[in-house]
Order: C-alpha cells, then sequence, then structure tokens
C-alpha cells in the first residue's frame, strides 16, 4: 500500500488529486461529494487513523472544490485510470460527515440503532434459527397413502407450541384442516418429535402444532408487524424442498397487500409483500427482522414471477392465538356486505358518474349488500359511505373488521352517508360466519 501511494501521488493536477481521493477511498476511507448550483463539487474525504499515523501521507486536506459537469452520473466519474465508485450525491450539505456515517471501522467497533451493519443478517438468523423447525405430514385419500406434505415452522414457547400454515398440517380429504393430526418435528440441532396439531384455521393457513420435550426447546420471539416500512430488510427462514436451515434475505415491499390484489376470494385478509426467496417447504417459516424477531408467518409466492412472496403479518397470528386460546377456534363476525376503501381519486370517479354520490372525504363504500344477510336486514344499500362504526368514526375496512373484533349477537349501530347527502343511522347485529365460506 506504502509504494502503490507513493506512486500514485504526482504534480497538483486535477486528474492526480482525483487519483489520491480514489486511493484513500479504496484504503477504507469514506468520500462525501455535493454538489451545488454553482457545478462545483464538494468533496470531503475521512481517512483512517493507521494512514494519517503512519506519515504514508505526505499532504493533508479535508475539502477541495474543482469544477464538474452535472451531467456526469454520480458513481462513474471518469478518474483516468481509476473509478470513484463510492460517492455519494446530495442537494444539500451534509455537515459532519463523520456524524453521517452509520458503521466505524474496527473489532470494537459497535452499530449505531436501526444500522445495518455486516453481521446483522447473520445474527438475526442464529437468534430465530435453532428454534425453526422442518414439519413433515404423511397426505392421502381414504385411507391410501399419497405422499408427505413438508412445510416449515417455529418454536414460539418453551413448552413445545409451534407457529405453521394450515395448509403444511391440513387433512386434505374433504379439505379441512383437522385437529389432533400427527406431524413429524425435525429441529436444527437434528432432534426428531411427534407433534399434534393443537388448532388449524383454513381462512388464515395459520396453525398450532405442540411437541413435547424432556429437554429444553429454543423458542423465537414474537416481534410487531405494525413497525414495518416498505424497504425495510427482513429475513425468510425454513425447509424449502427439505433443506433444512436456508436463510434468504429481502426487503419488505408492501405492508398491507389485500387479497383482492391477488385474485384471492373469501374474506378480507391481509399480507406483507417481500422480495425473499421462497419455495415448496418455505411455507410456515418465520419471517424475520434484523433484531431477531417474528414479523410474518410465510404463505405463498407468486409461482410466474421471482420476488413476490407474501406472509400474514405477526400482529394478525397474534389475535388468531388469542382466538385458539379463547374459544379453541377464529370466531369472525359476518355482516354480509362487500367493501370498499375510498380515497381521494374512488371519490373523484364515483362523483363524475353519480352527481348524487355522497359528498364525503373519507369512509367505506358499501357495494354489494347479500340478501338476508345481517347487513341486508338492517337496511344496508349499495352506494353507501360507512363513515362511523360503534361510534367511532372509520376510513377503512381494516378498521371495522378490529372494531368488531369477535362480538357475535351484539346490536352495533352504524352511520352511513347516501345520495344528496342523506345521513342514516342502522343497527346490525352481526353473526359467526360459516366457516366453509
Amino acid at each position: 500500500m506504502n509504494n502503490f501511494l507513493r506512486k500514485s501521488f504526482v504534480s497538483s493536477s486535477r486528474n492526480s488529486l482525483l487519483k489520491i481521493i480514489a486511493i484513500a477511498t479504496a484504503g477504507s476511507g469514506f468520500i462525501y461529494a455535493n454538489c451545488n448550483s454553482n457545478y462545483k463539487t464538494r468533496v470531503s474525504l475521512s481517512i483512517p487513523a493507521q494512514l494519517r499515523e503512519s506519515g504514508l501521507l505526505p499532504w493533508q486536506f479535508s475539502e477541495v472544490s474543482t469544477p464538474h459537469p452535472s451531467s456526469i452520473p454520480a458513481g462513474f466519474w471518469n478518474l483516468g485510470d481509476l473509478w470513484q465508485f463510492s460517492s455519494r450525491v446530495s442537494p444539500e450539505p451534509a455537515g459532519d460527515v463523520k456524524n453521517e456515517v452509520p458503521f466505524v471501522v474496527g473489532d470494537d467497533a459497535k452499530p449505531c440503532s436501526r444500522c445495518l451493519g455486516r453481521d446483522s443478517i447473520a445474527n438475526a438468523a442464529a437468534k430465530v434459527g435453532p428454534a425453526v423447525v422442518n414439519l413433515s405430514v404423511p397426505q392421502g385419500f381414504y385411507g391410501i397413502a399419497a405422499g408427505k406434505s413438508v412445510g416449515s415452522g417455529t418454536i414460539i414457547d418453551a413448552d413445545g407450541t409451534i407457529l405453521t400454515c394450515a395448509h403444511v398440517v391440513a387433512d386434505f380429504q374433504g379439505m379441512r384442516p383437522s385437529s389432533k393430526a400427527k406431524v413429524g418435528v425435525t429441529l436444527q440441532d437434528g432432534r426428531t418429535f411427534e407433534g399434534t396439531v393443537v388448532n388449524a384455521d383454513l381462512h388464515s393457513d395459520i396453525a398450532i402444532v405442540k411437541i413435547k420435550s424432556k429437554t429444553p426447546l429454543p423458542a423465537a420471539k414474537l416481534g410487531s408487524s405494525s413497525k414495518l416500512r416498505p424497504g425495510d430488510w427482513v429475513l425468510s427462514l425454513g425447509c424449502p424442498l427439505s433443506l433444512q436451515n436456508t436463510v434468504t434475505a429481502g426487503i419488505v415491499s408492501c405492508v398491507d397487500r389485500k387479497s383482492s390484489d391477488l385474485g384471492l376470494g373469501g374474506m378480507h385478509r391481509e399480507y406483507l409483500q417481500t422480495d425473499c426467496a421462497i419455495n415448496p417447504g418455505n411455507s410456515g417459516g418465520p419471517l424475520v427482522n434484523v433484531d431477531g424477531e417474528i414479523v410474518g408467518i410465510n404463505i405463498m409466492k407468486v409461482i410466474i414471477a421471482d420476488g413476490l412472496s407474501f406472509a400474514v403479518p405477526i400482529d394478525s397470528v397474534i389475535k388468531i392465538i388469542e382466538h385458539f386460546k379463547k374459544s379453541g377456534r377464529v370466531v369472525r363476525p359476518w355482516l354480509g356486505f362487500k367493501m370498499l376503501d375510498l380515497n381521494d381519486m374512488i371519490i373523484a370517479q364515483l362523483k363524475e358518474r353519480d352527481v348524487t354520490f355522497p359528498n364525503v372525504k373519507k369512509g367505506v363504500l358499501v357495494a354489494m349488500v347479500t340478501p338476508g344477510s345481517p347487513a341486508d336486514c338492517a337496511g344496508f344499500h349499495p352506494g353507501d359511505v360507512v363513515i362511523e362504526f360503534d361510534g367511532k368514526p372509520v376510513e377503512s375496512i381494516k378498521e371495522i373488521i378490529e372494531i368488531m373484533s369477535d362480538r357475535i349477537g351484539k346490536a352495533i349501530k352504524v352511520v352511513v352517508k347516501r345520495a344528496n347527502d342523506e345521513t342514516a343511522i342502522l343497527t346490525v347485529i352481526p353473526e359467526e360466519a360459516n366457516p366453509d365460506m
């Protein structure tokens, strides 16, 4: 490195100066470039202490300005024989560059909060990995063996509670998940158990399997999916194609992908969309944040595309587990109408088509009412806009579902807006949804 630096230090021409900067950058330095309206480039260079103290550098500078045409793309400035590849361009000065760098160099370096360090993904995988299990379920029709279903799961309690997908452990005879079914369970350390399906819900595709062990079992921590944002890093762990201890990484693409967006019928559901690579066998495995917490359960992918994977948000899973503990099943109230979240664009379109459409800025549109349903009996009509539900203003279907919770047979007052801004107050009594719907 000494000889390389000395040979590279020539006369103080612009090209030579930029070569020096690129060399220092390659030597673990950090370069920051800022372009302003005067077509000048401000370059700040932070040189590692080892190089500064070694006396190898016969110059000292912290900031230089040189003309730079704005048409040259950042990251590809031609510096003669060298290419500057680690610059960052910003419209405003960034102040103290060292304070903005989200990492430090050295063996004793500690990553800052919310920073992705070189070991962040590996540490998160190591934290959850021991609790990830491989599940194997014999499949058959009318007593005739027809192979086996293979999937993944995660131990979420030291008592042997395993969280997985219902379609992994379901008895597909009659297309119903069957409790008390037996499941083969293999841990990362090689231990094997026979598990029992305790609860399964086909609509959410979530199931609970239980194993018994005389020795301690590893358990993963449940996080919160509500804290996720598009662009956050996540990991997918599981046993794709029975390849145990497989880890892939990606980012969150969408935090509230609706089931209707995917062409899925039935009840309204929302998923986390990621670009993590998942394959057959990953179903039921955990989606993990960089803190090593479960934020979702991997459920499916789009076969004809890459980077389109989906997981059930862990916040929804936690509510399902609470239903399992309370009732042994998921209790879902049913009103009997289809709904649509309204936004400015949809409202503008509806007003163009029908001048009598109510003058609202938010709410939930009733798109269709099932004859004979609780909503029909309560007097709901297609075109109604729900603006208040059980005394609370609402803007989304999700809010209505959360307010209803598991309220069956209890009257709920609903305020709706109708054509010509007519206001109606209706009383609806939810019924329990048919599990076969």
